[in-house]
């Protein structure tokens, strides 16, 4: 049949030649990022992340993704350290999680990331001394109580946007970081966001949309500079998934649980320094990057006018 089929093509014009080479290349390709697609989303086995280490350390754990990652962390056998501004919500989940796997050894330490950080992260540095810490998960950050022009945000918004999600992922790192490097190996998982990666802009939440690009451009930097190190840096892209700071309650299919998150992201560390866990959510990045970003930009923005709208609306009830 193949030779047949180039006997055939030896009598055609040489632009139709042309064309069917490129096509056929064209869908060689797709064929290839397909089975690619298909293998690291559902066939690719799950590192073994107690080789990092015996503990884990999950700033953010008391709510949403952070507290469904200490979850899921615990279930595979790890210790925690968990690391919230809350000292009855530690106390919580910490209880929370011996109450399902009693073997868990868990240490808390109470940091503020928009108070005294450096004293936050000199407590997180005694803690973990003598602690075999291979994985830090940086889940801590905040976002607009809702959506608004970049004039409208205050400076105590704006301070804490940069402190928290900036300041504090970076010298969290800074603290647990060394340990790794005399371990020789670790690896690192910070939390960012489509709003920075999958949509061209994000109109309204100007400020935190800059923070998660920093965390990205971060996060890029450490796996070239550590990956001979055996340290492996990812930043973990999430679109829209249920917690409070998404002012989302039910999960959908493209919008999963805190858990159903936190189970697809354990299957993606130790791999690509850049990734979306939740396969549904690969399907919205490939359908954004598709449109032209002039039509993602102007559905954005008509988005989050609405939301800007209903916020300012609760603003005014609660005034009344």
């Amino acid at each position: 049949m193949g030779f047949c089929l180039l006997e055939h093509l030896k009598t055609q014009p040489f632009w139709l030649v042309v064309l069917f080479t490129l096509g056929s290349l064209s869908v060689l390709r797709f064929s290839l990022a397909f089975l690619q697609w298909v293998y690291v989303n559902f066939l690719r086995p799950a590192k073994n992340l107690k080789k990092y280490g015996s503990w884990a350390l999950v700033t953010g754990p008391t709510d949403g993704i952070g507290k469904a990652f200490a979850f899921q962390l615990a279930r595979k056998g790890l210790n925690l350290v968990l690391v919230g501004r809350n000292p009855e919500k530690l106390k919580d989940v910490s209880d929370s999680i011996l109450a399902k796997y009693g073997k868990t050894q868990i240490k808390t330490v109470v940091v503020d990331f928009t108070g005294d950080l450096d004293n936050g992260v000199k407590r997180i540095r005694e803690t973990i001394e003598g602690l075999d810490v291979g994985l830090l998960v940086n889940n801590a950050g905040i976002s607009y109580p809702y959506a608004r022009f970049f004039h409208e945000v205050d400076e105590e918004l704006l301070k804490n946007l940069i402190k928290v999600n900036v300041e504090g992922t970076t010298k969290v790192t800074q603290a647990v970081l060394p340990g790794m490097l005399q371990r020789k190996r670790g690896a690192i998982v910070n939390i960012g966001s489509g709003a920075a990666i999958v949509i061209p802009s994000d109109p309204l939440y100007a400020v935190y949309a800059a923070t998660k690009a920093y965390i990205d451009q971060f996060s890029r930097c450490l796996y070239v500079e550590y990956k001979k190190s055996g340290i492996d840096v990812q930043c973990q892209v999430p679109l829209y998934v249920a917690t409070k700071m998404a002012s989302i309650r039910r999960s959908s299919f493209f919008v999963p649980s805190t858990d159903g998150y936190a189970r697809a992201a354990l299957r993606w560390i130790g791999y690509e320094p850049r990734c979306t866990p939740y396969w549904p959510h690969t399907l919205l990045w490939a359908v954004a990057s598709s449109l032209p970003e002039s039509v993602v930009d102007a559905w954005r923005l008509r988005f989050c006018l609405a939301i800007r709208k209903r916020g300012q609306l609760k603003d005014s009830q609660k005034q009344e």
